[in-house]
């Protein structure tokens, strides 16, 4: 017959310490709650750069050539792209990474906002940048007749063309990893 091990006796106060290290782990997820609040203070100031903005763009408008209004409104559209990056960051990281937020206190709350999880936070927000990316490349090209920097134009392309290329690479090694 042979002999069986002897299980080590519990130790509490090792059960004691990893509790207590697991504990403080676990809370430190709050660290991040100051970090969404200082987005949505973010969120606060880019509503008043669109203000702006848009009250530019009303007064200028009666005067403005058919380009100047493109420009101006992909700019608003621009703030609003950022604005919405800003939302699903927000949101999606502070549901995902702090705490579930309850959607029943909330009537009007979005579907999609507790169905977004990392995977799919990182597509939004790649999308999200490759669209505010798109609107800056067709703003540089609608000023090429008042500014035209060949060099520029080209690093907007090139920068755009990565973000472009990053998206679809995610989404492919995503649809991939899930199969």
């Amino acid at each position: 017959m042979t002999e069986q091990p002897v299980p080590y006796p519990p130790n509490p106060s090792a059960n004691r310490a990893v509790g207590l290290l697991e504990s403080v782990l676990f809370n430190s997820r709050w660290l991040m709650a100051p970090f969404y609040l200082g987005l949505v203070i973010t969120l606060a100031v880019l509503l008043y750069k669109f203000a702006l903005l848009l009250f530019e763009f009303i007064l200028n408008a009666p005067s403005a050539k058919e380009a100047d209004i493109i420009l101006g409104a992909l700019s608003l559209i621009d703030v609003t792209l950022t604005g919405n990056l800003i939302l699903i960051v927000v949101f999606s990281g502070y549901e995902n990474f702090v705490s579930r937020i309850d959607p029943r206190r909330h009537p009007n709350w979005p579907e999609w906002m507790t169905k977004v999880d990392f995977a799919a936070l990182k597509q939004k927000l790649l999308a999200s940048i490759v669209a505010i990316s798109a609107i800056q490349v067709l703003k540089a090209f609608m000023n090429i007749d008042a500014a035209f920097d060949a060099q520029k134009l080209g690093w907007l392309v090139a920068v755009h063309l990565v973000f472009v290329i990053s998206t679809l690479v995610l989404a492919l090694s995503d649809r991939w990893g899930n199969k």
